[in-house]
């Protein structure tokens, strides 16, 4: 799945970083897998862009193989 660049839907390209930074600001205050993988992007890629792809990866995988996303 290529990446959603600034020319591409608005709309989705928002929710994905509003998302993001949902998961980012709680990353924060937890200690588990996800956190400590969206801390080691954040230092990477900066607050932003932190997991946005991850969630349009995941979303897109959740409507191609037509299945219920599960948090574990």
């Amino acid at each position: 799945m290529p990446g959603i660049s600034k020319q591409e839907d608005r709309y989705l390209r928002n929710l994905l970083v509003h998302g993001a930074r949902s998961i980012v600001i709680r990353a924060a205050q937890k200690d588990d897998r996800l956190s400590h993988w969206s801390n080691k992007i954040r230092a990477a890629r900066g607050f932003n862009k932190a997991v946005a792809n991850k969630m349009a990866r995941i979303g897109w995988a959740v409507l191609v193989n037509k299945i219920n996303y599960q948090v574990a």
